[in-house]
């Protein structure tokens, strides 16, 4: 059960074509880097297309508890009153995060070059994640970390007196990690250098410097050298949240493999170090276009013209391009399932770590409507054919992007798929139910 909401069981059967336009909600890792920012500005900060899921909800939470004011003026249009770099006030209770991996190691790079105390907590899917590849760098700022065995929550985060600038190199490709240590180092003297030797996600940097700071990016042998000079002055600034890809991946998937469908959907971030799904998708003979390129909030996004793709191939995904997809590949071995060929997908050993076990979740939930998997620790292989026999209750196992994929499975397979417990996707995309039927989708509440 999610921390947030009783258990919702949900069942998808084969849908008609689906027709129409999918209004994706707002990139989720865009609008807890907007609400943090607009905390550590000076003035304030207006936010338009902020996605309202619970995780995001939760890092506005703990954006007031550690004392900025913030306003919501409207669905998706909010306002934050910052303290400033280094402005933190100590919180008087417990930060809850619910089940956000990437708000809680946001939150605590931003506040452990502070010296303050917080204590954070989640649901029962965040507590089983390694809070360790945060906490460790952020020690060799001077911050001190004590949690449960293992580096894991409830965790209390004592934040340096006296923050030194550090200088990383990623042990593992990470954005998490990435914007964590250089949050830290907004309050740091000097400059902190992070190198990543697999480029990930950007909306940090980018978000970074529409906010005043100082950030280089270079590549080096190493990698991609990010510098960033602590100390700054960040003013409020007017945030436009892009549609988030993540999110579009499930209607854009399920309008691919429903034959006769035909959607629109726009306003999609089209970001580079986000774009592995929609380049793979491709590659796999997917009918995409891309109509209307632009740029809003600093961030280039377009619409997506999508229509049902049969004859679609197997491919095999470099582990390289891992970290532009890494919250897709859900979705994308249900594509697999139905691509003639196996889909091999490599480098993808940092789903064991997500939600739930994503690699472990999908291979057993594929098995079980029929679908031929292999796996170790680092690759997830999908064998596809023509058809995919469903008919299996699927364990979502408090991961929203595990109950999505497969809901989406259900809409194109011989059978009928029952998704345990549908409530996590309240964490990031709570109009998918709505959004999905509009389009013709058959999905289904089952009735207590």
């Amino acid at each position: 059960m999610s921390a947030h909401a009783e258990p919702i069981p949900m069942t998808a059967r084969r849908a008609p074509p689906l027709r129409g336009i999918a209004q994706v909600p707002g990139d989720k890792s865009i609008s807890h880097r907007a609400l943090i920012l607009g905390a550590l500005s000076v003035g304030e900060t207006r936010i338009t297309g902020l996605l309202e899921g619970q995780d995001v909800l939760d890092t506005a939470a703990a954006m007031r508890a550690f004392g900025a004011t913030l306003t919501r003026d409207a669905p998706g249009s909010w306002r934050v009153q910052g303290v400033g770099v280094g402005g933190f006030a100590e919180p008087a209770q417990v930060i809850d995060c619910g089940n956000s991996g990437t708000g809680v190691r946001l939150i605590m790079g931003a506040m452990a070059t502070t010296p303050i105390t917080a204590t954070f907590t989640g649901d029962a899917s965040l507590n089983k994640r390694p809070m360790s590849r945060v906490t460790d760098p952020l020690a060799l700022f001077g911050a001190q970390a004590h949690g449960r065995r293992g580096g894991r929550l409830p965790m209390t985060l004592i934040g340096a007196a006296d923050p030194v600038p550090v200088h990383y190199s990623l042990p593992m490709p990470s954005a998490q990690v990435k914007s964590a240590v250089l949050l830290a180092g907004l309050n740091a003297p000097g400059q902190t250098v992070v190198i990543e030797p697999e480029a990930t996600r950007d909306h940090t940097e980018r978000m970074l410097r529409g906010f005043g700071a100082s950030v280089t990016v270079e590549d080096s042998p190493e990698g991609r050298v990010i510098t960033l000079t602590g100390q700054p002055e960040l003013t409020g600034q007017h945030v436009a949240v892009p549609r988030d890809p993540s999110s579009a991946a499930f209607p854009v998937c399920a309008a691919l493999l429903v034959p006769g469908s035909d959607i629109l959907v726009p306003g999609v971030s089209r970001n580079p170090t986000r774009d592995g799904l929609y380049v793979t998708l491709l590659d796999m003979g997917a009918d995409i276009t891309f109509e209307n390129p632009r740029e809003e909030g600093g961030e280039p996004v377009a619409d997506l013209r999508v229509r049902h793709a049969p004859g679609l191939r197997g491919v095999e995904t470099p582990p390289e391009r891992a970290a532009s997809m890494i919250d897709e590949f859900p979705i994308l071995a249900v594509v697999a399932a139905f691509a003639q060929g196996p889909t091999i997908m490599r480098g993808v050993k940092e789903l064991r770590v997500k939600e739930s076990d994503r690699i472990d979740a999908m291979a057993r939930g594929l098995e079980a409507c029929g679908v031929r998997i292999e796996e170790d620790a680092d690759t997830l292989i999908v064998h596809g054919a023509d058809s995919v026999r469903g008919g299996a209750t699927v364990e979502s196992r408090l991961d929203h992007r595990i109950a999505m994929a497969f809901l989406v499975l259900g809409l194109a397979s011989e059978a009928p798929v029952t998704v345990d417990d549908a409530s996590p996707i309240a964490t990031s995309f709570p109009l998918f139910e709505g959004l999905m039927t509009g389009l013709g989708a058959s999905l289904n509440r089952a009735t207590r």
